[in-house]
């Protein structure tokens, strides 16, 4: 009875940690897929503020929508390389957390199979 609710535990765990690591994978995919659209954002963006003739740019006041939208122009990369670095870190995590899950489970198969032919 103790070994079977043992083994149970033993497979909720493992359930458990392959379900983390398919959330994490799944967190850095989504993050990488957000990138494109981020980018074309920044793009338009970049086009607007780019289309006014630099005496307009040059004199936009404090506040002003114009120097906002320089602002935005400039925190927008960082922004980007967020997405892409922390999601790649995010698959990562993700894969590194099945693999243990993978190697825990490769470890206790040798005690398995010797409880299973000693019956």
């Amino acid at each position: 009875m103790q070994d079977g609710m043992m083994s149970k535990m033993m497979m909720a765990m493992m359930a458990l940690i392959l379900l983390i690591g398919v959330m994490y994978a799944a967190q850095g995919v989504r993050m990488h897929a957000q990138v494109p659209v981020e980018e074309a954002r920044f793009n338009q963006l970049q086009g607007q503020y780019f289309s006014q003739a630099k005496a307009v740019r040059d004199a936009a006041e404090t506040n002003s929508e114009l120097s906002q939208q320089l602002v935005r122009l400039q925190q927008y990369p960082s922004q980007l390389l967020e997405l892409k670095l922390v999601g790649v870190g995010r698959i990562l995590t993700g894969i590194f957390v099945v693999l243990v899950g993978i190697m825990i489970a490769l470890v206790m198969m040798p005690n398995r199979l010797k409880k299973a032919i000693r019956g």
